[in-house]
């Protein structure tokens, strides 16, 4: 199953969840449970943005594979790229 990395403009927060690829994530709230996290003071409403990430894959096994990494230009949609790529 690929990793996901998820940004919320509205805290400047980013995590990574592991979900099918047909999923996406589309608020804070979402992303929260999904990740096991607490929302905090960011409403639950808020809108996230799924960021290019490494596509890190789970095997059968459980162990991890290198996925195809971002896209050539890499980076994210982030205004001035968020520095994980």
């Amino acid at each position: 199953m690929p990793t996901y990395d998820y940004y919320c403009p509205g805290n400047g927060k980013t995590i990574e969840v592991f979900h099918g690829i047909s999923r996406k994530l589309e608020t804070w709230g979402e992303l929260c449970e999904l990740a096991g996290e607490d929302v905090g003071e960011t409403s639950s409403d808020s809108p996230l943005e799924r960021l290019l990430g490494t596509g890190i894959l789970i095997d059968s096994r459980g162990g991890k594979e290198p996925g195809p990494g971002p896209a050539a230009g890499g980076g994210c949609s982030r205004p001035g790229g968020c520095g994980c790529h």
